[in-house]
């Protein structure tokens, strides 16, 4: 097969994949509908569960592949729903060809309206066949949109990360080129925003396109828009492509918002509360978690406990770790070796990590403390992993001298401000104590 696409033959070859591509839209949308409906729950659940557990890294990761699969969801299940009443509508064609307006026996008024706004059956067959190709089309264009946005905004995330604060670089670099950068691309993702909503007004103006261009070629790598450039702009130069493209847009706006509708059926209590001396939230007791259930902070094994102890578990976070290197600076590495990463090791620099990990622990006890009703307990907390394989600090309190009934443990962690010494209260956690 030539793929010249100035011969004849490429051009009638073209053609005949344009009249057939409804059975590969067909194919395509029903493989993925079936897979991304398949995998939806997976990647909501791994996204609440990087969110809850504060990494950043993957929560991102996943949040994009969500608002993936939620667009592509909805497009292709419109697209197969469109398809199904163009074939119908084919059937129907077949069966009793163009409409007879005559037969219908209507009064003239009538007659002359439905043949204006309804008009030929086939026009019809014709504007659903539009409709399904450009909804299709635009499913996956719409990703690297969503691409598009997320690459923008990891792009100043870096500037600020690798420059604005890296201590080790010289100020001029790290301020000048820095500050240079971020404004380079805060008014460039602003100014593509505005060319893109205008479709292309910036690139109309004569004098604006010779400003604007620069922008517009650094951001067209950075949003990797040079590999569907060719797809954007058929559809910018077709009046239905573009008419149906924006009216898709107060459909996505209104799934968005109802994906946070909530039923309340009161005005003072919420299943979301956090736990306090008077609420018990199941997110605080291991045993109540159920499946899709994630720990908040701090986590007891039962909101009933007839134990001889009380398991206390402090779900670990980079936001702990940050804290560990403000209160001993001492433990703050040379390399900051979290994040993404891989195991492959260049150097054979040796770090002592065991008596690290103690030091580690130590600041940690030195932060975090547990008080059980009105008395302090000491946490001897230490590195654990729980049963749902999530890393954390984990201690041990006796009950040893406590009464049948409700009791109240409490976590606090010391904050210093000002050379000011306070407390902040992490978790509050209301349980019973019952002896067989």
């Amino acid at each position: 097969m030539s793929n010249d696409y100035t011969k004849p033959e490429f051009k009638e070859l073209l053609k005949r994949l344009q009249e057939e591509s409804w059975q590969l839209e067909l194919l395509i949308s029903g493989f993925a509908i079936f897979g991304l409906i398949t995998v939806f729950p997976t990647i909501q659940l791994a996204m609440m569960d990087a969110q809850n557990s504060q990494q950043i890294y993957t929560f991102v990761i996943l949040l994009i592949s969500w608002i993936s699969c939620s667009i592509l969801i909805f497009n292709l299940l419109l697209h197969v729903l469109l398809r199904g009443l163009w074939i119908g509508a084919l059937g129907l064609r077949y069966v009793s060809g163009d409409i007879d307006y005559d037969s219908l026996n209507y009064s003239e008024k009538f007659t002359k309206y439905l043949k204006k706004r309804v008009g030929s059956f086939d026009k019809y067959i014709a504007t659903l066949e539009d409709y399904c190709s450009v909804i299709f089309a635009i499913s996956f264009l719409l990703i690297f949109y969503v691409l598009a946005i997320t690459f923008t905004v990891i792009a100043i995330a870096l500037i600020v990360s690798q420059l604005l604060d890296n201590d080790d670089l010289p100020g001029w670099l790290s301020k000048g080129v820095g500050i240079s950068l971020i404004l380079f691309f805060v008014f460039g993702m602003f100014f593509t925003f505005i060319d893109f909503i205008t479709l292309g007004f910036l690139k109309k103006k004569k004098w604006i396109s010779r400003i604007y261009f620069p922008m517009y070629w650094v951001f067209s790598f950075v949003t990797l828009s040079f590999l569907y450039r060719p797809l954007v702009y058929n559809f910018l130069d077709n009046k239905f492509g573009k008419r149906l493209s924006f009216a898709l847009l107060p459909f996505y706006l209104l799934i968005a918002i109802t994906l946070t509708l909530r039923y309340k059926t009161s005005n003072y209590l919420d299943v979301n509360a956090n736990s306090t001396e008077i609420i018990g939230n199941s997110s605080n007791y291991e045993d109540s978690l159920g499946e899709g259930g994630f720990i908040d902070d701090v986590a007891i094994q039962s909101k009933v406990i007839s134990d001889a102890y009380v398991k206390v578990f402090i779900l670990f976070s980079e936001y702990i770790e940050d804290r560990m290197y403000h209160y001993n600076e001492g433990l703050k590495p040379i390399v900051d070796d979290r994040g993404l990463g891989t195991n492959m090791t260049f150097n054979n620099t040796f770090v002592d990590k065991d008596s690290l990990r103690g030091e580690y622990i130590k600041t940690f006890n030195n932060i975090y403390s547990v008080k059980l009703d009105t008395i302090y307990k000491k946490g001897d907390f230490i590195f654990a992993e729980n049963k749902d394989n999530k890393l954390g600090f984990e201690s041990y309190i006796s009950t040893k001298n406590l009464l049948d009934g409700k009791h109240v443990l409490k976590v606090n962690r010391m904050s210093i401000q000002k050379q000011d010494t306070s407390y902040y209260n992490v978790a509050t956690i209301p349980f019973w104590y019952l002896k067989d």
